[in-house]
């Protein structure tokens, strides 16, 4: 992965560039992005950039066209290209305790190289996790960092560690971390990659540069959309507009994922509009059955769906980014749910979602929230 394979973000880009080249290199930086966004594929192209035998950098003020790359032919390059350099470290959430990441190392290479714009929910799809599974970095990791970074680096000038998801450390393993982070051993980076900063410690903030990565554009991510999924113009600008700049959404869009969320949450609502309690009941339980992180995105598609129905409530249609039977449910739903209701039921569903994050128990939380929402829809 080198800048130029990245759509857009050029200032970024030079930026990083420019620290390099200037020898003003943070030991410890903080890429944050919104889930599918670039900050992952930035972390992985400024190391490649790094440690590049022969960086080709020029002399420039513009802020829109990239000043310098990574050659992408010396034996470092084709290293990082292969995720096999020995002198960077992947450390990323794995599905359990027991699963170790160097057990997953090869399939996290397979992830990545496939593309390094996909959400947590897709690694854990990926890797075959089912049940009720969460991504965790647990206090072994911690402490196999710290045995990694202690060895001298073999080729490059520098050690750098790659932690993707940070927020995701248990209390011990972030700890550990910021002892690191205090005392940081020579030429050795750390590059967090993180997308909720709010559950990283403050301490931890602290100490590393912080690198806010927008997201994508719409231009971006037609371009992206193009040339890497091959598909129409027209319908790369549908999918552009409806992601907002979310490349894994925008993936997503394009194969048809979310059209099995979307009619499975239509259904829910409709039960619970109705009310009809022993579809509910059933709901509940289809509910626990599923994977964890399934739980999760779908009170995170709720919230969506219902951000977009306070919208189009209050007469911000244009600012709604739905299509086809999602934008029709928004519409005939707008018509029959009161406003104070829409903002009760969002405040339900985020509080759902928090309580799934601590492990509550699925189908409890489902079946008191489908009975909320039935109450809030007739009240």
């Amino acid at each position: 992965m080198r800048f130029q394979d990245i759509p857009g973000l050029g200032s970024i880009k030079n930026t990083l560039i420019h620290s390099v080249e200037t020898n003003h290199v943070a030991h410890a930086q903080l890429f944050h992005g919104g889930v599918g966004s670039a900050n992952l594929a930035l972390a992985w192209a400024y190391a490649t950039y790094i440690n590049c035998e022969d960086r080709n950098a020029i002399s420039s003020n513009t802020n829109s066209e990239l000043v310098g790359d990574a050659c992408g032919c010396c034996a470092s390059c084709v290293k990082m290209a292969k995720m096999v350099h020995p002198d960077i470290h992947h450390i990323f959430p794995t599905p359990s305790a027991k699963e170790t990441i160097l057990e997953l190392l090869p399939t996290w290479r397979k992830f990545l190289m496939e593309s390094p714009y996909r959400s947590m929910t897709d690694w854990l799809e990926f890797t075959g996790v089912t049940g009720n599974k969460q991504g965790i970095i647990p206090i072994k990791e911690a402490h196999n960092i710290i045995e990694k970074i202690s060895l001298k680096a073999f080729e490059a000038e520098y050690k750098i560690l790659i932690i993707w998801q940070p927020e995701l450390m248990n209390i011990e393993s972030a700890n550990s971390l910021l002892k690191l982070l205090e005392e940081p051993p020579a030429k050795t980076l750390f590059i967090l990659v993180c997308n909720d900063t709010n559950r990283l410690l403050t301490t931890i903030l602290s100490r590393t540069q912080r690198i806010m990565i927008p997201s994508f554009s719409d231009e971006e991510t037609i371009g992206y959309l193009i040339k890497k999924e091959g598909i129409s113009l027209e319908r790369a600008k549908q999918v552009a507009y409806l992601s907002e700049g979310n490349l894994s959404k925008a993936v997503e869009l394009i194969n048809y994922e979310g059209e099995g969320k979307y009619q499975w949450f239509s259904n829910w609502m409709r039960m619970a509009f109705k009310p009809d309690f022993a579809a509910l009941i059933k709901l509940a339980d289809e509910f626990d059955a599923s994977p964890k992180e399934y739980q999760k995105g779908m009170m995170e598609y709720g919230l969506n769906i219902f951000r977009d129905l306070l919208l189009w409530k209050n007469g911000a249609e244009s600012l709604v980014r739905l299509e086809g039977e999602e934008l029709t449910f928004v519409q005939n739903f707008s018509k029959v749910v009161k406003l104070g209701a829409i903002e009760l039921i969002v405040n339900e569903l985020s509080q759902t979602h928090y309580y799934l994050e601590r492990n509550g128990r699925a189908k409890i939380l489902h079946l008191d929230l489908s009975l909320t929402i039935a109450r809030l829809f007739k009240k």
